[in-house]
Formats: C-alpha cells, structure tokens, sequence
C-alpha cells in the first residue's frame, strides 16, 4: 500500500546527501511507491475553530528525491497540509537541539495518535532525551554525574581519581547534540571553573560529568536498532587532535561487528524501545562495553553502516513503518 509520507526536517537545500540518514529514508520511501511531502515543523498549527477534535496542519510542499548532488530534489507547490486528511505518516526527522520548541512539537504531533503514525512516537521521545534515557540503563554506562554546582564536580572529580579513572574529566551539555560543545577537562581542573561558568550561563538545565575513557582512541561504537533489534553498527574513530569520533565533527568510520557485551546491551534495551514505538534509534557504545548514549531524536549513521557492511537499514526501517501502519 502507497503511504503518503510527511518528512518533518531541515531545510533539504543545506543536507549532505552523502551521508545524511534522512535523505536515505526518503530515497527508500520513494523507491517503494510512498509520496513525499516536506515541512519545517515552525508551521505546525493546531486549531480547535472547526470542531471538537482539533485540526493539525502544516505549510509544506510535495517532494521528488535523486541521489544527485546538486540537484538531489524538486520540489512542487507549498500549501496547507492537514496531518490525518492528507498525511500517513509523520517522519519526525528535524535536528535538535532538544529545547520547548521541539517538545511543543512533540505535544502537538502527538494529537495524532490513533490516526497518523509518528516515527519516532513523539510522547516517547520527548520522555527519552539521550542523555537521560540512558540513565534507565546505568548499569551498562561508565560512571555518571549530572550536576551544576562547581564543588559537585570537583568532588565527583577527586572520587574517580581515587578510584583509579585517571581523573581527566568529559563535560557536555545535557542535551547536546552531535558531538557539540564536549570538552576534556584534565586531572588538574585548571580550566574546570572556566568551563562550569560558561555551562551555567549557556543553559538552564544541569550539565553531564564522566571520566575521560581512554578506549575512546579506539572508537566510539553507533549501533542502529530498529524496533528493537540490532540492524547494524560501525566504529567512529577521532579524527587528528580530536578526542571527539562523531562523524559531524570529522570522525573516521569503519565496519563493525558486536562485542558480547554490546550483544547485550542490544538485548537489554530492545524491548523497551519497540514498546515505546522508538522504531529507529542508535546507541553509542565506547570500548565495547560502556554505553553512553541513546539517540531517539534524529538519529544518524544508517548511510555509513551501509556502505561498510552492505545491508539496507532504509529498508528495515520502511519495513517497521508499514508493519506499525498496517496495525493501526
């Protein structure tokens, strides 16, 4: 059955068709016979003036994709989209960061429950931001502080150089996105003060605190599940004077297998995710056994996994989708 399929995203002019996960789903939908549909989700607009239930549209156009760089779509006329007349499914693929616009988003796209299917389910993946979902799986993470105060830090600092962790901190905000604004701080914390000032005036919310593993310099590990099951991974490696492997910020992959304890922290994490209705999400797994992070907002890495172990995760994705459509 042809879906007709609203992308919610950036602006499609300003993708990297080369390795961008979203332009692969669409390529993937659009292969199946699905149409396209793209908007930029500040046009949502919900209205109650007709009726009981409420109306959710958005201003968004019809779009043809072609893995061409350059020229990689065309796009028709924009005009008002009513999310359950015209659309079956919402692709939520917008980058965060994580703020109230996004969750309002995720409030209003939620009103379509029962009636047009959201990928990912919105309710969830406002209740699963990446760094703190994976608080639910501590038992897999290295250890973990979430904190503002300076001192909280420094003593957590001192704990783990007491407990032989080197004592070198990483710094990050808590939800952050792509590798961004993730500092080393070393052992002596001689710019520790510095780094808290500009967290507290940067964000409202605390900010997240973990030693410094060394295995980093063998990579940082994105295993893509779908509904809940292993589909793929590959191993990001830190580019020149960086400690940092996300591919954003110029990270080298290479193929990958599953260590045993990657196996089971796939295991472990499965179910709750299909329960969820997170149908596409990737974890980041350092040394083959610390799990760091649970991406559920717009996950990436499904072009690369690809091109290293010629799979088509697009098609597991789309396989997932019309199997949840088709229950509905």
């Amino acid at each position: 059955m042809a879906l007709r399929i609203a992308v919610q995203m950036d602006p499609l002019e300003s993708i990297n068709i080369a390795g961008d996960s979203s332009f692969a789903l669409m390529l993937a939908a659009q292969a199946r016979g699905h149409t396209l549909f793209h908007y930029d989700v500040r046009t949502l607009a919900y209205d109650t003036s007709e009726g009981a239930g409420g109306r959710l549209t958005c201003w968004g156009a019809p779009v043809t994709v072609q893995p061409v760089e350059g020229a990689h779509f065309t796009r028709g006329e924009y005009r008002l989209i009513d999310l359950v007349a015209d659309i079956d499914v919402v692709l939520m693929r917008q980058d965060p960061p994580f703020d109230l616009g996004y969750i309002t988003a995720t409030h209003l796209l939620e009103r379509l429950a029962g009636q047009t299917l959201v990928v990912n389910d919105p309710a969830s993946v406002r209740n699963a931001p990446e760094k703190v979902f994976v608080l639910d799986f501590a038992r897999f993470m290295p250890p973990t502080f979430i904190a503002r105060r300076i001192e909280d830090v420094k003593a957590f600092q001192q704990r783990m150089a007491g407990r032989g962790l080197a004592g070198d901190l990483v710094v990050k905000p808590l939800h952050g996105n792509g590798g961004k604004a993730v500092f080393r701080v070393p052992a002596d914390g001689s710019n520790l003060g510095a780094l808290v000032e500009m967290f507290q005036n940067a964000w409202v919310e605390p900010f997240m605190v973990q030693p410094f593993l060394p295995d980093v310099s063998s990579g940082d590990k994105r295993i893509v599940l779908v509904d809940g099951e292993f589909a793929g991974a590959i191993n990001r490696k830190p580019g020149e004077g960086e400690f940092r492997s996300n591919l954003a910020v110029g990270g080298s992959a290479e193929a990958s297998g599953l260590t045993v304890a990657e196996e089971e922290i796939c295991a472990a994490l499965g179910p709750e995710l299909k329960a969820r209705g997170l149908v596409f999400v990737g974890i980041d797994v350092i040394g083959g056994k610390w799990l760091t992070e649970i991406n559920v907002t717009s996950p990436t890495g499904i072009v690369a996994i690809d091109r290293f172990n010629g799979t088509d995760t697009s098609a597991k994705i789309w396989d997932a989708i019309e199997v949840r459509h088709a229950a509905m």
